[in-house]
Parts: C-alpha cells; structure tokens; sequence
C-alpha cells in the first residue's frame, strides 16, 4: 500500500461481516487500513441464506429468528434458537468456533498490511491471536501513531438482549475510553450515545450507544470520532462540538472505505 502522494491517506471499514473480496481491495490507494470490528457473519439480515446460522438450520430458520428479534421478541428468539441447537451433535461452543475460525482465515489473509483493528461486539478476541501476522496490528483501549497523528482504539460493545459474543459491562467500556486519552481520531466499533447516531432505520430501533464514548468526545475534543455498528444510521456524520463524528459504513452491503486524508 505504499502510496507516492504527500501526506497521509487512510481507508476505514467497519462491519465487515464476510465481506472478504471487498476487503481485500479496501486499503487500495491508501497508507494504511483501519478495521473497526464486526469481521464475523453469523446471521444476515438483508439476506438470510447467508451467515453460520443459515448454514446451519436453514434459511427458513433463519428467515424466522430475524422475525423475532426485528420485534423485539428476544425470549422467543432465543427459545427457538435453543430448540434448534438442540437438534445438532456436537457441543454448540465448538461448533461456532469452528465456523468463525474459517470466517476469519479467510478474513485476516484478506487485510493488506499496515492494518490496524479492533473488535467489534459480534467477534471473539481471543481468537484473533491466531490469525493477526506481522503487519496486521490489533488494538484495544490503546493508541497508535499513523502519519503523526494519534489514533486511540476501542472494540466490543455494550449489553444488549440481544447477548452477543463481546458485549462487556458500562465501566469496562468507559475503562478502555479512558486508557486511551487524549488523541487527534477516536475509533470505536460503537458510535457516541446520540439518538440520530445509534438509530438504525431499517431495523426500527435504537442500538447501544456508549455514554462514556460521547462525554470523552466532547472532554478530549479528537479531530474525528469514526465508529460503525449500526448498518443504517438515521445520521451518518454529525459534529459534536470540535469533532467530527463519521459512522464509516456498513462495509459488508457498501465494499467501499472511508477515506481520511491530512
């Protein structure tokens, strides 16, 4: 990815979700790449053949846990699920870390190097020791210097109904937005705690929004706050106060980076 251009160009995706081909092509052009999370599919929503679950129990199945849980029918949602599980040999641990571990050696050989990455809410950490290789560098509650700026990252996200694997408690997020301090662009897998930013208008409900996140923008004034999470924001960018606040897009429907140059 070396580039010939004076200055600094970086490619940021977030939500990849399976998204290997795109991803491969995502830091064209750029000095570096920036993965804010969500490298897993397990469940499609735009279409229900694709993901670990419909491979399976099916695309009805699936078809009918998407129903529950757009209605926000969370205990349904999961008894049916349970049901499900119940029908296959094997422990349902290992067979998920069966499918995610081939999710992301297909993902992780797809990022160019330099790439720097964090978690996002649907993804297993500790797996990703084994699969990050030189130039791929994965951060969490830290900071990095690209092209003399200062990047701060923090993965996962908050509790929800919805349970998903790397969801971790207010004050272990507010933690990790702490250690990270001061920095020129703040990179999150979730977006501030705003209504217009947290608000997905396809799925027709608020996600988790960090709190934390929204009152360390508007202490630490960062040049950019960039996050992903949800896939159809009511607002896609908004300024909070000094800072630019950009939710970097859906890479899984979209395949395109965002851009940020200096």
């Amino acid at each position: 990815m070396a580039s010939t251009r004076a200055g600094t160009r970086v490619h940021v995706v977030s939500d990849v979700h399976g998204n290997a081909a795109d991803l491969a092509r995502a830091g064209d052009g750029a000095d570096a790449l920036i993965c804010l999370g969500d490298l897993v599919l397990f469940l499609d929503y735009a279409d229900h053949s694709r993901g670990i679950f419909p491979d399976l129990f099916g695309t009805e199945n699936a078809h009918r846990i998407v129903e529950l849980r757009t209605a926000r029918r969370f205990e349904e949602a999961r008894a049916f699920g349970a049901r499900l599980w119940a029908g296959l040999d094997g422990d349902r641990a290992t067979i998920i870390e069966s499918a995610v571990r081939k999710q992301y050696t297909e993902l992780f050989a797809a990022f160019p190097a330099p790439t720097y990455a964090t978690y996002g809410n649907v993804d297993i950490p500790p797996l990703w020791k084994d699969f990050a290789r030189p130039g791929v560098t994965v951060l969490d509650g830290e900071r990095v210097e690209i092209g003399g700026r200062v990047f701060g990252f923090v993965g996962g996200g908050l509790r929800t109904p919805m349970r998903t694997p790397y969801e971790i408690s207010d004050e272990e997020y507010a933690a990790k937005i702490e250690a990270v301090g001061e920095v020129d662009v703040l990179c999150t897998h979730i977006p501030p705690e705003v209504p217009e930013l947290v608000y997905d208008t396809v799925a027709r409900r608020f996600e988790r929004g960090s709190r934390a996140l929204l009152a360390a923008i508007r202490r630490t004034r960062p040049r950019y706050a960039l996050f992903g999470h949800v896939h159809q924001p009511l607002v896609r960018r908004m300024r909070i106060g000094a800072t630019e606040c950009v939710n970097v897009g859906h890479f899984a429907g979209t395949g395109r980076p965002w851009a940020l140059e200096w």
